[in-house]
């Protein structure tokens, strides 16, 4: 009996879920500085350093997420169809004054939710817009198993 291609994919993460958000690819148009700025506020780990169509691609996991840059200047400045990178955080208002006092860029404090938690906005290198955020302890079962916290 022949095989069929479904017999031979691979699940990740363990699930039988065929689509994943794996990753999001940013330029940089200086990726030591933005290696450096998500390793130093995000823990991000580097997996993957090398050449991808001559240019240097460099993969970071950043939790269960993942980053690529790509080692070119940004085509624009603005920020095209990607509005922001969501980052989920654990402690909030301890990394909002790590980055306040290392003088960090934050135009609005955080804005608090009325089901807890809250978020912040930050310009990280390049133009991109983060929003930095820690889910309330209150919200919907549903958004709480979205963000993988038990209730």
């Amino acid at each position: 009996m022949e095989q069929s291609a479904a017999d031979e994919w691979r699940y990740p993460y363990g699930s039988d879920q065929r689509y994943h958000l794996q990753h999001v690819h940013l330029f940089a148009s200086d990726i030591n500085a933005s290696i450096d700025f998500y390793k130093t506020w995000f823990d991000a780990t580097m997996v993957w350093d090398n050449d991808v169509a001559g240019a240097r691609n460099v993969f970071l996991k950043i939790g269960v997420g993942a980053m690529h840059l790509y080692d070119q200047a940004p085509r624009d400045l603005g920020r095209n169809a990607v509005h922001h990178l969501g980052m989920q955080i654990v402690g909030l208002e301890e990394l909002y004054g790590r980055m306040k006092t290392a003088g960090l860029h934050i135009p609005n404090p955080i804005r608090h939710l009325d089901g807890g938690g809250g978020y912040f906005m930050l310009g990280a290198p390049d133009n991109v817009l983060l929003e930095l955020f820690e889910p309330g302890r209150t919200h919907d079962p549903v958004v709480q198993t979205y963000y993988g916290l038990e209730l």
